[in-house]
């Protein structure tokens, strides 16, 4: 049986709620596009790979997380400018049809932005149950998603697109803030590089930093009348800049 991953995408709101538009923009357009509107097939083609671009980027981005929240950043906001394109597509659409947006006073608007969406709860048959679970949120729109009329379900897609750019844009302000604490990955490394060398230097009998005390480590200058030559440098570098000369 594949096996999955605990807590990876799968288990996003956001890579869920991307999946319902996904769907729902694959059968807009196999619906509503033809030759007389779209005839060289450019905006069928435009408009089904943004909408994928929010799938693929939100997964591949999650699947970074724990070697690179930068990158992990960078590919939500990749997705978010995806569903911003596709969003701009179907105002076009309504547009082209002389119609405009549903006011957020109507009563649609309000329906369609007040459906939850169900958290993901899967067992061990996660790829099985999770596009069970995108199936059925799905459904919670098919009242306008199955409309005959495309501007309800230019609409509809409307609202769903901002709510995901809401949610990607919320969770990217987290990812900035983890890694304004935290760091990331190379960071990690760094901090992971500078406590071995302290641990090896103790143990080779290093002298203590004369600063701060700290055991001190073996360093090469890079620069300087004494580029080249080996130093002791304190392990708390660079919270601390104690040096001794090597004997």
């Amino acid at each position: 049986m594949l096996k999955i991953r605990r807590f990876g995408y799968y288990w996003l709101n956001t890579w869920v709620v991307a999946n319902v538009i996904q769907l729902a923009t694959q059968d807009f357009c196999k619906r509503f596009l033809n030759l007389k509107n779209d005839p060289c097939g450019r905006q069928y083609d435009q408009m089904t790979q943004a909408a994928r671009s929010g799938v693929a980027n939100i997964a591949e981005g999650n699947s970074r997380h724990s070697t690179s929240k930068e990158t992990e950043m960078k590919l939500t906001d990749v997705a978010r400018a995806s569903l911003a394109e596709l969003m701009s597509d179907y105002a076009n659409w309504l547009m082209q049809h002389e119609k405009t947006p549903w006011s957020i006073n109507t009563a649609d608007y309000k329906d369609v932005y007040g459906i939850q969406f169900d958290l993901p709860e899967y067992a061990d048959d996660v790829l099985h149950e999770s596009c069970e679970h995108i199936l059925r949120q799905k459904r919670k729109f098919d009242k306008w998603l199955n409309s005959e009329d495309s501007i309800v379900v230019a609409n509809c897609l409307l609202i769903l697109c901002n709510r995901l750019i809401l949610m990607l844009q919320k969770h990217i302000e987290t990812l900035l803030g983890d890694f304004t604490v935290e760091g990331g990955f190379t960071e990690a490394l760094t901090a992971e590089r500078l406590q071995h060398r302290a641990q090896k230097s103790a143990e080779e009998n290093a002298p203590m930093c004369p600063v701060c005390g700290k055991p001190m480590i073996k360093r090469v200058a890079k620069k300087g009348i004494n580029s080249g030559k080996e130093f002791w440098s304190c392990s708390g570098y660079p919270e601390c800049n104690g040096t001794r000369k090597m004997e």
